[in-house]
């Protein structure tokens, strides 16, 4: 079960508050299905030299929903990025540790707009959690805001373009 709850943030501003940084990616990522269950494949080159390929599934939800996690080799990644009706998402990736010993995983989209989740171990701490003030508005419950629904805006944008 996963666990989180969703936030818009400046990107700059994240970046310059000295949050402790616990690890950074270049993060690519794609949808296989949109709609639930969301399916979605994803790789991240991380700045320490490794990088994973992981196959996604998750649930109907948005404060809680069910997730399953597959690591995938990358011969197995690419066959599935083959089948990817448009470009990948394109992702910078960094995870900071806040004060009260939460992680902040922190995404800037394309280049376009930024957000960051916290999750947690039950639906009660996460409705508990005191958003910082650097976190610009929670967008958890609001679908427009899930990186599925990015991803199918994007789709139609790009089938315009061709």
């Amino acid at each position: 079960m996963e666990i989180e709850r969703k936030f818009l943030i400046d990107w700059e501003e994240i970046n310059n508050l000295n949050l402790p940084l616990i690890k950074q990616a270049e993060s690519w990522q794609g949808y296989l299905s949109a709609a639930t269950p969301v399916v979605r494949i994803r790789k991240r080159d991380f700045t320490d030299g490794h990088t994973d390929y992981i196959l996604c599934i998750k649930g109907k939800g948005k404060l809680a929903r069910q997730e399953i996690e597959k690591e995938l080799t990358k011969d197995e990644f690419e066959a599935l990025e083959s089948l990817l009706p448009i470009p990948m998402l394109h992702k910078d990736y960094r995870v900071f540790a806040l004060e009260d010993g939460h992680q902040l995983e922190c995404n800037l989209v394309d280049g376009k707009f930024a957000y960051a989740e916290v999750e947690f171990d039950s639906i009660e701490e996460a409705k508990a959690f005191v958003m910082p003030q650097f976190l610009h508005k929670d967008v958890t419950e609001d679908p427009y805001y899930s990186m599925s629904g990015y991803w199918r805006r994007k789709q139609i944008t790009v089938s315009f373009e061709l």
